[in-house]
């Protein structure tokens, strides 16, 4: 425990839903679509019976104190019945994502050592059942909807009994990591590690009843699952996004949440929209350019007074609109899993809405670092949080140590030794730095160091991040170890593309739309001005735009959309060794004096 007073949360997660149940019964806990329209509301002391429900239930399947239960689900209010039965029950939650493949899923089932699943519907069940001869000690499959409803039922004293017995050093959850470099590994987080993150955040994101979080993030992954019991720690409302992603934007202004925790996609897109919307307008680029300076100046207590009529003009026409796609109500909201666009941070700001970031993993139960409303620094992913000490190696490699750190991977001593030093450090794997105020910066990932040829050290994330700051590139992979030098895949935002190609009159090829001159142009004044921010040796010298984007079905990316480096060498290998054939012939041509030159040349805007 912090210095907080104990009762600010209950002592384990398997009595979470009592506790609250008791503190804000009749207070909103929950709010979701109906499916007739509109929204469906949830009490905390609802919340409290259907959790009780499940449990009953999964203790009548006959689930023992510290047997993995399994979720196969999307995010919605089942998924909360389910997770905080499966802790009642002294059981273990195994979060597994519902896009996650064939393999994978045996995978994790079985390395789990999972005796019951419950499935989102009956695709999912029947995806289970299928793999019933690899889990040998797999009892039950259970579709979430029936689940509450099964015959057998413990009584209830049973289960109160049992959530009571549960100790804060027992494991609450096995979650699997992404498996960016091989099968995933199970992370286990204790009652303690969770309330750990608790103890150290409730004070920096306070909320209570009134509040509403607006949840389209997947349960499956721990972010959302903090978020979840932030929210209902507080007495807050969690609202749940109807199921499909491209109604998130529509959503958001009618829930009209006041917190909203994201991935940087959401906030890069909408700043995008707003962008190419200014742009099809005579001179709109210029307005929106200065519009965002005054927000910046206003918002640092700077604004001129004679710029205060510019500054209300722009919050008619542009501020205000924005906040409202968001619902109006937004006091702050929560990023991370990815560097944001400074861009884009800037823009929001302008506009009255805080966006923070933070830092973990899931071995450090999901926070290490965190700004937050008393404490930020753009650029940074915050200051440690309370309890959680931050060092950087020699080799530059950030370590962890605290009460949230993980005891250790389920079934892997070995995976546990490489993580775990003998004096409690994590090693991240991850590359940052420090400042002289304490805030973390994230620099790359160890294991994606590049070492060419030369033996020149590469972190690939800089001049990815930088590429990727252009709207017009959704991805940008840096491709080198072992090689002359760098070159990049790049893929395109289609909907980006599409826009700038209505307002130039271009026609590209709806198939490969890099193909077209002008494209290529656009993209190598992307990748020169990327080029411009880092050294000489780690400039990409030549680049290919694939016609496709990476994705979690062709294995491209990890469930969470993580990059799959391996996979991505693998599959456009003739790609990459196209580029490094050109590069030679283009060096012999030159007689050897162009090879250190880039394979384009910077193409002023007006050329496009």
């Amino acid at each position: 425990m912090s210095a907080m007073d104990e009762a600010v949360r209950p002592r384990t997660l398997a009595v979470f839903t009592e506790w609250t149940g008791e503190r804000y019964a009749a207070e909103t806990a929950l709010r979701h679509k109906a499916a007739e329209g509109g929204w469906s509301t949830v009490t905390y002391g609802q919340l409290r019976d259907r959790v009780r429900e499940s449990g009953r239930a999964l203790l009548g399947l006959g689930v023992a104190a510290g047997e993995r239960v399994a979720v196969l689900a999307e995010t919605r209010p089942e998924w909360t019945y389910t997770h905080f039965g499966v802790l009642a029950a002294g059981a273990v939650l195994v979060p597994v994502y519902p896009t996650a493949g064939e393999a994978e899923l045996a995978w994790v089932l079985s390395d789990s050592e999972a005796v019951a699943v419950v499935c989102d519907d009956a695709a999912q069940t029947a995806r289970v059942e299928a793999l019933r001869g690899k889990l040998p000690g797999l009892r039950a499959v259970v579709a979430m909807d029936e689940l509450r409803s099964l015959p057998g039922a413990a009584p209830e004293a049973e289960l109160l009994a049992r959530a009571a017995a549960v100790d804060p050093a027992a494991d609450a959850s096995i979650v699997y990591t992404s498996g960016t470099t091989g099968l995933p590994k199970g992370c286990r987080l204790t009652h303690g590690n969770l309330g750990a993150i608790q103890d150290a955040t409730l004070p920096l994101v306070r909320g209570g009843p009134g509040d509403s979080t607006y949840l389209y993030l997947p349960l499956a992954h721990l972010l959302a699952q903090l978020i979840q019991y932030t929210t209902l720690l507080e007495g807050g409302e969690l609202c749940y996004f109807g199921g499909r992603i491209e109604d998130v934007i529509g959503e958001l202004a009618e829930a009209r949440p006041t917190h909203l925790p994201s991935v940087p996609r959401l906030f890069e897109k909408l700043h995008s929209v707003v962008l190419s919307l200014a742009e099809a307008q005579e001179g709109g680029a210029d307005r929106f350019g200065e519009a965002v300076r005054l927000g910046l100046l206003a918002a640092e207590g700077r604004l001129p007074a004679e710029s205060r009529e510019a500054y209300e003009a722009a919050e008619k026409s542009l501020y205000s609109l924005v906040r409202g796609a968001f619902g109006g109500r937004l006091k702050w909201a929560l990023t991370g899993g990815a560097p944001i666009a400074p861009a884009t941070l800037h823009f929001l700001r302008a506009c009255g809405i805080a966006v923070f970031e933070g830092y973990g993993m899931t071995e450090s139960a999901g926070v290490i670092s965190l700004n937050h409303p008393a404490g930020v620094r753009y650029g940074s992913v915050g200051r440690p949080i309370e309890g959680c000490e931050v060092r950087i190696a020699e080799d530059g490699e950030v370590l962890a140590r605290g009460p949230m750190i993980f005891p250790g991977y389920h079934a892997n001593a070995a995976a546990t030794a490489q993580a775990l030093d003998p004096e409690g450090w994590l090693h991240t794997g991850d590359l940052g730095e420090l400042d002289a105020d304490g805030y973390l910066s994230i620099t790359g990932r160890k294991k994606e160091l590049i070492i060419t040829s030369a033996g020149k050290n590469i972190t690939p994330t800089e001049l990815e991040f930088a590429i990727q700051r252009s709207r017009y590139v959704s991805r940008a992979v840096m491709i080198g170890d072992r090689r002359p030098h760098p070159v990049a895949l790049i893929t395109l935002d289609a909907e980006e593309i599409a826009a700038w190609a209505a307002r130039e009159s271009v026609t590209p090829d709806p198939v490969c739309p890099g193909a077209h001159p002008a494209v290529r142009a656009l993209i190598e004044e992307a990748v020169a001005s990327a080029n411009a921010t880092v050294s000489r040796p780690a400039r990409v010298r030549a680049f290919r735009i694939l016609a496709e984007e990476f994705t979690v079905d062709a294995g491209t990316l990890t469930p969470t959309l993580k990059l799959r480096r391996r996979a991505v060498a693998e599959r456009y290998a003739g790609e990459i060794e196209e580029l490094y054939a050109q590069g030679s012939a283009r060096a012999v041509r030159a007689g050897g004096g162009d090879a250190g030159k880039p394979a384009f040349r910077r193409v002023p805007r007006q050329a496009e």
